[in-house]
């Protein structure tokens, strides 16, 4: 067996164990370092197989500089007679992006010295590649490892054909498996079975959170602690009454709520999950397991659908997070807009920190007249303040932010909103701000006027009955939260739960403004609407000016003339965008028959909405203004034939024709009023009917010319996202000034 390695320190230098010698610590080194360790003690390689800053042969690039960190030979051996390696290592820093980029560079390492395998790495993500040189470039394919020492030919070959889906797929078999041990043994629908499974799953995370922040060894998700527990009858019941605890202020779990197993397959389901370390598990792993998970057992046996993940990225790509913007969905689901919006930004604050640290970098070794030790501490200096700036457990750091202040969602679906979470939890986190809640209803940092981004998709065909009030439940929050988000929002979150309990046992509707109604003996009686209509005025409501929104709707709220007050609502309010109309087949496969587009709009600034209700008031009394002769003659002439008229019949005749003629200029007005105000505030409108949008009917990937990917349709020159980013900074363009000939 290989010397068991240590990291050596001595001097604020660091031991290069295959050189055999003291080298400054710098933050590159010392993840190089860590690794050459790892391979020693995890995958059995000799330092006398390995080789640190080798400029691999034929370099085309002919820099002296272009070395790769580690190369593995098979054999020590091999590497003796000049063979070429096997494996080739890529270090980065830790606050250091691993993207494209980087693969691509390791991919030409080993292009160049003819490895099979190389493996792309810092503390953050470690992927392994295989390279077939028989390809031109890009030639290479993420796998799951690479060949230990003491591989055979026979399982370097098999390693070959295992792809990265692999590992997904292994979790995302793992849950099908619980999800069958429960169905099986206590023989709960498969509805009732995945509720038990999310029990256990926020258990278990709760479980190794708690262990990271203890900095204790002892796992309390295991058969072996359950086996030690003698003094109760059920310990994992236990720790899901102290799990409850964690999750309190979301209200994802009933006070009374427990886990609804026999202890035996229960325990059993500890036992399958056990082996897994989630909190250790990459997110792009047990995400994609997870929704994968999700996918299958909501879509076929539990009947819920999700928005395709082809729509998601077209909405959020649209638009376009940024750091420090919060976003909510009223409507979360699956929370699969919650979560794209904080890889993204989380990607974008990664790559931040790599530009200010290779910016550094380059400073640092441009400083003249300074010793390699001190140019190695000014890097570890700046080092350690980047990923402090990136700590995502440190209260106030970027990432922090992100997860703790920046993502906020709400279903009403209790299983749902405990799906959102757990999703969140699988993907990296900022499951704090999801709740379990009706989303019209305002509850802790979801209120109105905060949001820079609202992106929901709705659910549609129900609607809001005159019956749904708002309930105690709604209004209740425990103390702990009024403290803390009194703390966070002061004044606008008092004000925002004052309005709460005001509303106390009235009509939802009558928080809004487009649900009609009518006063009868002094009482507002507020008629049914639609969710989705509903559900467009809280979305502007919960926008900040300015803010942005993007929403899945039924293609009748476009289209529809019984509609027309929901259209002019919106444009009352915000910019339309853009509309983007989706094919049919869309949503067929979560079992919607609707045909959808999606609405993109911007709320107005102040000052934009001053100006919008100034032109309006002017384009009104000018219209009023060029009728009003018209009008008082018509209604004089009718009011005197009323006068007039003896017959009972014939004045209620008149009567009528008098209201409908009042009826039918109020309209008039109305109407052309609203014409010369979009002469008179004018802006473009992005409008795109998709064919191809990634998804078949029966839910299989397509082609899709929404944005930029792999699978562009026949003739697709310019996607969706690209013609809208064109349209945006030159409207002009897209519109023909001159007759075709």
């Amino acid at each position: 067996m290989p010397e068991q390695l240590n990291i050596r320190r001595e001097k604020k230098k660091i031991w290069s164990h295959i050189r055999r010698k003291w080298l400054e610590e710098t933050p590159e080194e010392t993840v190089r370092q860590e690794f050459v360790c790892h391979l020693v003690n995890q995958y059995g390689f000799s330092l006398a197989q390995m080789d640190e800053e080798v400029s691999p042969p034929g370099d085309a690039r002919g820099r002296g500089d272009a070395r790769a960190d580690v190369l593995i030979w098979r054999t020590t051996k091999d590497k003796q007679d000049g063979k070429k390696a096997l494996v080739v290592v890529e270090c980065k820093a830790d606050n250091v992006t691993i993207d494209r980029k980087t693969y691509e560079q390791g991919a030409h390492y080993a292009q160049y010295e003819q490895a099979r395998f190389f493996v792309t790495h810092n503390s953050r993500e470690t992927k392994f590649w295989k390279v077939d040189h028989a390809r031109r470039f890009p030639n290479f394919d993420e796998i799951t490892d690479i060949p230990h020492a003491d591989a055979s030919d026979k399982e370097v070959e098999e390693l070959i054909n295992k792809l990265k889906t692999f590992k997904e797929d292994e979790f995302a078999d793992l849950l099908h498996q619980c999800h069958n041990v429960i169905r099986n043994r206590d023989k709960l629908d498969p509805a009732a079975a995945f509720d038990e499974i999310a029990k256990i799953l926020f258990v278990k995370v709760a479980a190794e959170r708690d262990m990271k922040k203890r900095r204790e060894r002892n796992n309390l998700f295991t058969v072996e602690f359950l086996d030690s527990q003698r003094l109760t009858d059920d310990p994992l019941g236990d720790l899901f009454q102290k799990t409850k605890k964690v999750y309190r202020d979301d209200k994802i779990f009933d006070d009374e709520e427990e886990i609804n197993l026999k202890p035996a397959t229960g325990r059993e389901i500890v036992k399958q999950l056990e082996r897994y370390n989630l909190s250790d598990t990459s997110e792009d792993i047990k995400g994609i397991a997870f929704e994968r998970f999700l996918g299958k057992t909501f879509r076929g046996e539990i009947g819920q659908f999700f928005t395709p993940r082809t729509i998601v990225e077209f909405m959020i790509r649209m638009v376009e997070p940024k750091e420090g913007e919060v976003i909510c969905d009223p409507a979360s689901g699956s929370g699969g807009f919650l979560i794209r919006f904080f890889e993204i930004v989380r990607q974008q604050i990664l790559a931040s920190a790599d530009v200010k640290y290779q910016s550094y970098k380059d400073f640092a070794y441009n400083i003249k007249g300074i010793t390699e030790a001190k140019r190695a501490e000014l890097l570890r200096t700046k080092y350690a303040e980047i990923q402090d700036e990136l700590d995502q457990h440190k209260e106030g750091s970027r990432l922090w932010k992100l997860a703790n202040r920046c993502i906020y969602g709400t279903d009403a679906n209790d299983r749902m909103a405990r799906t959102s979470k757990m999703n969140m939890i699988m993907h990296g986190d900022g499951h704090g701000g999801v709740h379990h809640h009706d989303g019209f209803i305002n509850v802790n940092g979801i209120f109105e006027g905060r949001f820079d981004i609202i992106l929901t998709n709705p659910p549609f065909g129900a609607t809001v009955e005159p019956s749904d009030v708002v309930h105690d439940v709604d209004a209740t929050v425990s103390r702990d939260a009024v403290e803390r988000y009194t703390k966070d929002y002061g004044k606008l979150y008092t004000e925002a739960m004052e309005r709460v309990q005001a509303a106390l046992n009235k009509p939802i509707a009558s928080l809004f403004e487009l649900p009609k109604s009518e006063v009868k003996k002094g009482e507002t009686i507020y008629g049914k609407i639609k969710t989705e209509i509903l559900f467009i005025e809280r979305c502007l409501d919960l926008l900040k000016p300015g803010g942005r929104l993007g929403i899945v709707l039924p293609e009748g709220v476009f289209n529809n003339p019984s509609l027309a007050h929901v259209r002019e609502f919106c444009e009352n309010r915000a910019f339309i965008r853009a509309v983007v109309s989706l094919p049919q087949e869309t949503f067929l496969s979560s079992g919607a028959t609707v045909k959808a587009s999606l609405l993109f709009m911007q709320k107005f600034t102040e000052k934009e909405k001053s100006t919008f209700d100034s032109k309006f008031r002017k384009a009104e009394a000018e219209v009023t203004a060029s009728y009003s002769k018209t009008i008082e003659t018509e209604t004089k002439r009718l009011e005197k034939l009323i006068t007039e008229t003896a017959d009972a019949n014939g004045r209620k005749l008149f009567l009528k024709e008098l209201a409908e003629y009042k009826k039918r200029m109020d309209d008039t007005i109305a109407l052309e009023s609203r014409a010369l105000l979009k002469e008179r505030f004018p802006y473009p409108i992005f409008l795109y009917e998709a064919d191809r949008v990634g998804i078949t009917a029966t839910g299989d990937s397509d082609q899709n010319e929404l944005f930029p990917n792999d699978n562009l349709p026949s003739g697709v020159t310019k996607t969706c996202l690209e013609l809208n980013q064109e349209f945006r900074k030159n409207p002009k363009a897209f519109f023909l000034t001159e007759a075709v000939k």
